[in-house]
């Protein structure tokens, strides 16, 4: 397991960031295609009772009859989650470092006429909200990005209301990039070889991606002052079982933690 050793952000070369903007600035247009995609298709019923069942595990936010809920998603993407709850009646807040991300989240939203859903470019590691503010923070695929992901952690827990849920979906995607055939990986087909090495590249400049996780994000969660904290290590199986146009061959976990 990882040490828990604290980071700063001067600790790390500062173009990370910069890097992994970069990136997935150059895959916005085809990551935003493939996420709509999936937001109307199958996988939309499969994702949202997910989701809809490891929030409302908790009584506070189960008791809310009036879905008097505001969710941040964060690392939005698209605004992936924001299409599969906005239409439930929950009030989405989505940010994201990357404007081209955003841009194209924004379009798709107005798009499918999810108005009150609202997207902005704002950092996971220092965002700008006041404390306590949501009742739900969730991700997918974010954390593995990272430089300081501790140090995102303890943000969301900042701006999470007592009793408000943490709910994190990622993988080992560094270690399964040299565990599986990567000719599996739906989720890179079509971006071209120089694409996928460079995503390669990412995964070793980010000192997460040498941690065993979730065992890592939980002693972390833990130590922070999260209660409640436990790992589902079978979502992947649930929501990847077809080897569709979505499938990956890296088992995505799912971090639950409550304030």
């Amino acid at each position: 397991m990882g040490k828990l050793i604290p980071v700063s952000f001067e600790e790390e070369p500062v173009d990370i960031k910069e890097k992994v903007k970069g990136y997935w600035a150059k895959r916005s247009e085809s990551f935003a295609e493939q996420k709509e995609e999936e937001a109307f298709g199958k996988k939309a019923k499969l994702w949202r009772t997910e989701l809809l069942s490891a929030l409302f595990q908790e009584s506070a936010l189960a008791s809310n009859a009036n879905w008097d809920l505001h969710i941040l998603d964060v690392g939005c993407g698209a605004g992936f989650f924001e299409m599969i709850l906005a239409p439930e009646g929950v009030k989405m807040t989505g940010i994201d470092l990357t404007p081209e991300m955003i841009e194209k989240g924004q379009q798709l939203l107005k798009q499918h006429g999810l108005v009150s859903a609202r997207l902005m470019v704002m950092d996971a590691e220092r965002t700008e909200f006041p404390d306590e503010c949501f009742d739900a923070v969730i991700t997918r695929n974010l954390t593995w990005t990272l430089p300081h992901p501790e140090e995102a952690y303890r943000e969301w827990f900042r701006i999470l209301k007592p009793g408000g849920v943490l709910l994190n979906y990622d993988a080992e995607y560094a270690k399964g990039f040299h565990h599986y055939d990567q000719s599996e990986n739906c989720a890179h087909s079509g971006i071209g070889d120089e694409m996928v090495e460079e995503c390669h590249n990412i995964y070793h400049m980010l000192s997460i991606s040498s941690f065993n996780r979730p065992e890592w994000d939980i002693e972390v969660l833990n130590g922070i002052g999260f209660r409640e904290v436990t790992a589902d290590r079978s979502v992947g199986d649930r929501i990847y079982a077809e080897r569709d146009s979505f499938y990956i061959p890296d088992r995505m976990f799912a971090v639950r933690a409550v304030k």
